[in-house]
């Protein structure tokens, strides 16, 4: 008892921390004397410090992980999601398929669209015939991709001005849709490095917006818009 400070509750004083905190500045911070400094030595009594929790956590813990300082004092832990059923049978099939399966079955699909063009013969059957656009069925105005079967049509058969007739934005992107396809298959099947096409948003929402007059335009009842009516 003799020789030993003591509060005003009598309890004995905590020792200065050895190591204080730098400020925002840098600069280390000298501990309190006298009866505010012992209360705050006291109520922090038993706390880690900032440093401490740091090298719990670990020197590359990111905020919120296990075990990671967290703004409010709570650590928060991430449970990861698992996939479903259907979903980790199709990742299974994709890590099993051979890299050609997919730029193959992309073919096969736009194989299946140039076989119904050439056998439907669009430019021969009736404006109602199923199928049909619902749009143009019930308003009788032309949808935004009205007369594209017609195009292609057309243009496997080599009749470039009765394709544009027809759809002239699906003939206008048509090499540029046929490269874009021919680059990423033969990259994704061979392996080849050629060069892909790059469209910044601003080219694309010009082109979104060229189409949405082209189908405004194309739907208007006076000269020359009705050459645009299919």
């Amino acid at each position: 008892m003799y020789g030993e400070r003591v509060t005003s509750v009598d309890r004995p004083a905590a020792a200065p921390d050895p190591h204080p905190e730098p400020d925002p500045h840098g600069h280390a911070q000298e501990p309190e004397s006298g009866p505010r400094g012992e209360a705050h030595a006291f109520a922090h009594a038993g706390q880690p410090s900032h440093a401490e929790a740091h090298a719990h956590a670990g020197p590359h813990a990111p905020a919120g992980a296990p075990g990671a300082p967290w703004p409010g004092g709570y650590p928060v832990a991430h449970q990861p999601v698992e996939a479903d059923r259907f979903t980790r049978m199709v990742m299974r099939l994709h890590a099993r398929a051979p890299r050609w399966a997919v730029p193959l079955a992309a073919l096969g699909c736009v194989g299946i669209g140039i076989a119904y063009a050439l056998i439907s013969d669009p430019t021969r059957s009736d404006p109602d015939a199923a199928p049909t656009c619902l749009l143009k069925l019930t308003t009788g105005l032309d949808c935004p991709g009205c007369g594209g079967t017609r195009a292609l049509w057309y243009v496997l058969h080599g009749d470039l001005p009765a394709a544009a007739r027809h759809h002239f934005l699906f003939i206008f992107a048509l090499p540029f849709l046929a490269w874009l396809f021919v680059a990423w298959a033969g990259n994704r099947a061979f392996g080849w490095k050629l060069p892909e096409l790059q469209f910044s948003p601003k080219v694309v929402g010009m082109f979104l917006a060229a189409w949405a007059v082209f189908s405004v335009a194309r739907n208007l009842p006076w000269a020359p818009f009705t050459s645009l009516y299919v």
